[in-house]
This record gives structure tokens, sequence and C-alpha cells, in this order.
């Protein structure tokens, strides 16, 4: 399908990606735009102008948002052309039904609670070894570079079975390919070559001699599968578990550094004192400060179909779900810009509580939620039990972040401790 410029988007007022700058520059903030707010309060769904000259439906309500998210007359496979990443083509993140569910099947045994929590001392064990190495070199250090990314690509390459002496080259060819503006158009395609040409032959060879990994598995078991779909599968695996898993972990950590909570000067002194509060903390992070890219994956409508609202959308119309504006909706959220670590503390059991959406909805929500959220917990949970003093060493306006990328957070995160 070839993005034609849209005579439609000339009427629309609003510009998609709503931090888009001048220079055509995304730059979200750690805070949701106030224009999310006001959109979902005043209209719920308006028209927007893409940052390609395309027009779109922006979609804000928490009912509409999760309606959207689950409407398979609502394509994901069609609307790749309109994505902000490109190379989707084949993956778990760009296909649509049975292709969809024959990719997705071949790992979602791997992902799920119960497999996940049979993980749990893996996990804290790679982040205790990260974090030693991060305090043996002491402070000033950076939380990202020197613990949070190491962390999360050891992880989930260490599930994968990649070969250790090669997991640098994954962490250049994932910061390339995730890029919308750093790299250009052909060096960000060069990246995903080189990537996608490396997982073709390694998984040749765990075919030939299978090894105790997933990526074994996946070679094996998807020998049937186009060999497009099988390599993205890992690529898919690796870009989103590590890069995603590693901004929360600084993200969260920068709010709870700078946030006050319960009568204490930051929630991280909170936590400190109350570690039992820890899983629905970062539960609550995740609804707050979600760092994926909640308004990416749009979707293509195949036939006529109206959302809960009442807003009729029209076959051949391009739909922004946005869940970030979904989750601060107060028909779904009881005071929804108030920090609250009890809000999903009764989720596992009663199925009233409030549930947030920054993992997505319906078949193509994230297959790596609970290693993510795992890894989170770990991460921080250890931060708190090793490194209680733990502070920023510049003022919280000063944190760089990720401009033109499909996953927000801190570039950096400068911290100390004493």
């Amino acid at each position: 399908m070839t993005v034609m410029k849209d005579p439609a988007a000339a009427t629309c007022p609003i510009r998609h990606p709503l931090d888009l700058g001048p220079d055509g520059v995304n730059r979200p903030g750690l805070y949701l735009n106030e224009l999310y707010h006001e959109i979902r309060e005043a209209h719920g769904v308006v028209p927007v102008t893409r940052a390609n000259g395309t027009a779109a439906k922006l979609v804000t309500r928490y009912e509409d948002v999760m309606a959207a998210l689950r409407d398979p007359v609502l394509s994901r496979e069609k609307a790749l052309p309109f994505d902000d990443v490109s190379g989707l083509e084949g993956t778990i993140l760009g296909l649509d039904g049975a292709a969809h569910t024959a990719v997705r099947g071949l790992v979602k045994d791997h992902f799920t609670p119960r497999a996940i929590e049979a993980r749990r001392t893996e996990i804290e064990r790679c982040a205790a070894v990260q974090l030693q190495v991060m305090i043996g070199r002491g402070a000033p250090a950076d939380l990202l570079a020197d613990f949070a990314l190491p962390f999360a690509l050891e992880l989930i390459c260490d599930l994968l079975g990649l070969p250790e002496a090669d997991r640098a080259d994954f962490h250049r060819w994932s910061e390339a390919f995730l890029s919308h503006t750093n790299l250009s158009p052909e060096e960000a395609e060069s990246s995903l070559f080189a990537m996608y040409g490396y997982l073709a032959g390694l998984l040749q060879q765990r075919r030939a001699a299978p090894a105790d990994d997933l990526l074994s598995k996946i070679a094996v078991n998807g020998a049937h599968l186009p060999e497009h779909q099988l390599v993205m599968l890992p690529i898919a695996l690796i870009v989103g578990g590590w890069e995603t898993a590693a901004s929360s972990i600084g993200t969260f950590t920068q709010v709870l550094l700078t946030h006050p909570y319960g009568g204490y000067d930051s929630a991280y002194r909170y936590l400190v004192d109350h570690p039992d509060d820890l899983v629905g903390a970062i539960t609550e992070l995740e609804r707050m400060f979600s760092t994926t890219a909640a308004d990416a994956m749009p979707r293509y409508v195949t036939a006529d179909t109206t959302l809960p609202s009442g807003t009729h959308l029209t076959e051949g119309e391009v739909v922004i779900s946005s869940v970030n504006a979904a989750n601060y909706d107060p028909r779904a959220f009881t005071d929804p810009h108030t920090m609250n670590f009890a809000r999903f503390a009764r989720a596992a059991t009663d199925t009233n509580t409030e549930r947030h959406l920054s993992f997505g909805y319906g078949i193509h929500h994230c297959i790596g939620r609970h290693l993510g959220h795992g890894e989170v917990v770990a991460a921080i949970g250890l931060l708190l039990r090793e490194l209680p003093t733990l502070r920023l060493t510049v003022a919280a306006e000063d944190i760089p972040r990720k401009i033109g990328h499909a996953v927000g957070g801190p570039t950096h995160l400068p911290v100390a401790w004493s």
C-alpha cells in the first residue's frame, strides 16, 4: 500500500504526534501532554494530521480505546504503511489473524505469569550482578548505561540464547531500529538488515543443532513458517523486551526520586520503608508514566464500525488509539492524576478493579508484559534494598530525554548514593 498525501489532513488543525516540534522532531516529556486531557474530556475522538501528511482519528477515552484495540475490523497489518516505525512487516506487531496467532504461538508459553514466576530467581540474579558492577565502579553513575540497559539486554539475550560475544552488536542495531530521528532511513535500514542476516544464520544453526533456549524452540517449532516471520520474531522480542524495560526502570526511578508520597519527601524513601507496596507502585507507575509508544501501532478501518461513545469509523480511515490518554480517563480511574500505590492492589482477585492499558489490549497486547513488569519490580526492589540513599545528581528538569524515538524515557540518569 502506498501512502499518499491526504487532502483531508489539511483541514485537521491538530498535528500528530502531539509533541511534534516545528522541526518535525517528536519531543515527549515526562508528563503526558495536556492536550490529550483536553481532547479526551471535550471530544474523545478528533481528526489529526500525521507527520507524513495523512489524516487519522485520535481516540482517547478508555472504553473507545479498548474497543478499537480488540475490534478485528481495525487491521494492524493494513496500517503498517502509516506507522512511525518501519520494518514491522511479518512481526507479531504487524500481523493479523491466523498469521499473528501462528507466530505468537511459538513463544507465548514462555511469557505467561507462571513461566515468568519460574524465572524470578534468574531475573533477580541478573539484576544483582549488574548492580554490583555499577556499585563497584563507584558514584556518580548513570543508572541507565551502568545498570538498567545492560541488565535488560542480558536478560532477554539469556532467554533467547544469544552468544555473549555478539550482544554489543544487538545494542547498536536495536538503537538504530527504534530511532525515528537520529539516523537516516538508510542507516536504520542497514541496521535492520545486519540484525536480520545475523539471526537468519543463527536460526539455521539452532535448527540443525538445537540448544535449551528459546531461539532453538523458535527455529525448530517454526520451521513451517516463512523465514521473514521467523527471523522477525526474536528481533521484536529483543528490541521490545530490552529497550522498554530499561526505559521503564530509568523513568520510574526518576519519578520515585522526585515526587513526594505518603508524607515522605520522595516516593523512593516511602518505598524503602514500605517495600510491600512495591508491586502496586510499579503498576501505578506503568499507568501514569508509560514508556511504550502509546500512540503507535495505528489501525486501518476495513469496514464501517462504531465505537462505544457513538463515534462512527469509516472504511479506509486510520485510527490511533492513545492508551496513555485512556489511562487518565476519569470514567475508568478514580482521581487519575493522583499517584496511588494501592490502586491495583486487588487486581489479581477482583475483576472490577481498575486496569491500565499500557501493555495494550486485545490480540496485540504486549506478549512480554509479565516479563517486563517482573524485570522492573526486581530492579527497583533491588535498588531500594541496596541503595536506600540513592539520589539524582542533577536537577530533574536537566535530565535529557529521548527525542524521535519509539520508546520514551531519559537518555541518561545521573545518580549517586552515600
